[in-house]
């Protein structure tokens, strides 16, 4: 019987993070959880497509935005379920009595999100949205068996917000995991954890409001002026 799990992670020089993802995910090669490693990078220049080849990834490449990266990725996968996540988190240790627990179900699975070092108040509100308004980001994970992903037509090719498009597809078929996603604080910690939540909750308003993820992506990317 093969393993039933394929990770997909998308990669943008991700060189220095990539390991901590990846040594999180050993769990689960160890319990013969997980099948195979698909890294979906979008045109690195450092050493990440070389890590991911020595810890036996399948590399595929293409133009860098997440959402046609993810939907590359995804493609390619063999398993009949697929774990989504970002190269800076981490999935904390004990994560495989949960997800292996999950795949007797149909619903797509999201973790709790907790950060490396401090912003509590934000991982907290973020478990909060994800609960209550079925809306986790793509920093929390996603666990999707092939078909509910297929049948909601996947990730969208859009340069930002794929992850609350894929959210809004989702609606209503969404639980939250008894496990938990470590992502890096770094950016939060350089541009401040009130802008920078305050910069994310703005971009969500403004793409509910029906602004273009293209826009979106070029003013969010754009750099700050304070």
């Amino acid at each position: 019987m093969r393993a039933p799990i394929s990770v997909i992670i998308p990669t943008l020089n991700a060189a220095t993070a990539l390991p901590g993802c990846l040594g999180s995910l050993v769990e689960g090669l160890e319990i013969g959880l997980i099948r195979e490693l698909i890294v979906s990078d979008g045109g690195s220049e450092d050493q990440t497509v070389d890590l991911a080849r020595d810890w036996g990834g399948e590399v595929i490449t293409g133009p860098a935005s997440r959402g046609a990266q993810l939907r590359r990725g995804c493609a390619r996968a063999k398993a009949d379920w697929l774990l989504i996540l970002h190269a800076d988190t981490q999935l904390a240790p004990g994560w495989t009595g949960p997800v292996g627990a999950h795949l007797s179900t149909e619903y797509a699975g999201y973790f709790k999100l907790a950060f490396d070092r401090g912003g509590a108040p934000v991982a907290a509100w973020a478990n909060f949205r994800a609960r209550r308004f079925d809306l986790p980001y793509g920093d929390q994970g996603l666990l999707i068996r092939r078909g509910l992903y297929e049948a909601v037509g996947g990730y969208q090719d859009i340069p930002l917000m794929e992850d609350v498009a894929m959210a809004r597809a989702l609606k209503g078929q969404l639980t939250a995991l008894d496990a938990v996603a470590v992502t890096s604080a770094e950016k939060y910690r350089a541009q401040g954890w009130i802008g920078r939540g305050s910069r994310n909750l703005w971009t969500l308003m403004r793409y509910f409001a029906g602004v273009s993820p293209e826009a979106l992506a070029k003013s969010y990317r754009a750099p700050r002026k304070d």
